[in-house]
């Protein structure tokens, strides 16, 4: 029965679960709302006192790109949401037993799995992060003539590509964190710990501590890979983006070592 279980058809399968489940679509206009509805917010809100006084001395550092995708700093609790959920919520119905008679291959509902989640949260984040983009665009209009706010600007490409590239990534990692902990409750509570609560506790450590570690946080490399302009004391964007995909790939093989190893 199972010898035509193939990669391509547990990819179909999977798919028609992902998008069909409520809390995929819950999470995903979450997702877009966050996103887009809070870099209208900030761009707005920069336009608005562009030229107030005690404002012109921000000009020299601004940043229209990764104040456009600011939304991203909360949109990244919803993709994380959304990867966990495809896994732990099977665990919480009891389907995942279902899921394993028909692909008893762990490896390939695994993968399966995985690549319907990436190539979903791909095509979704870089839409999200270039309409965020244009909007914001539009909005500060022709604020400042010296700002290159256009693709035509490679920094400013690599910042909006990098930006979906990191929500993509964080959604693999709530993936491999349900694959680990297998409760949606502790999945979600130990992602936002990892996002949020650890830098806010690194931030009651002395400066020299918080040097050396923040600029490995996710939430750091993320911003490292959005941002135009260099941060102090952090790593370049492309470097962020390979530490991150190392903490995705490690986290992957974590996952999927229990998930071999433990019944349903």
């Amino acid at each position: 029965m199972t010898n035509g279980v193939t990669l391509v058809s547990t990819m179909k399968a999977e798919w028609i679960k992902f998008r069909s489940v409520r809390s995929t679509i819950l999470g995903m206009i979450v997702f877009i709302v966050l996103t887009i509805g809070l870099g209208i917010l900030v761009t707005s809100l920069i336009h608005a006192h562009w030229n107030s006084p005690g404002s012109q001395r921000d000009h020299l550092t601004f940043d229209p790109v990764s104040t456009s995708l600011v939304g991203t700093a909360l949109a990244q609790f919803a993709v994380g949401v959304i990867g966990s959920l495809f896994i732990t919520t099977e665990y919480t119905t009891g389907s995942i037993r279902t899921t394993l008679a028909a692909v008893p291959n762990r490896w390939k509902l695994i993968i399966a799995k995985t690549g319907v989640l990436k190539i979903s949260m791909l095509i979704v984040s870089e839409a999200v992060c270039f309409a965020a983009f244009f909007i914001g665009k539009a909005i500060y209009g022709n604020m400042d003539p010296s700002i290159p706010d256009t693709l035509s600007n490679g920094a400013d490409l690599r910042a909006v590509v990098l930006g979906g590239v990191y929500l993509t990534l964080l959604s693999v990692i709530g993936f491999s964190l349900g694959m680990l902990l297998r409760q949606s409750a502790a999945t979600i509570s130990t992602y936002v710990g990892v996002v949020l609560v650890i830098p806010l506790i690194l931030f009651f450590f002395p400066q020299s501590i918080q040097d050396s570690l923040t600029k490995f946080e996710p939430s750091y490399l993320g911003r490292e890979m959005m941002s135009v302009n260099p941060i102090a004391n952090g790593f370049s964007p492309w470097v962020a983006a390979m530490i991150l995909v190392i903490y995705t790939a490690v986290l992957w093989v974590c996952g999927i070592f229990v998930f071999q190893r433990r019944d349903a």
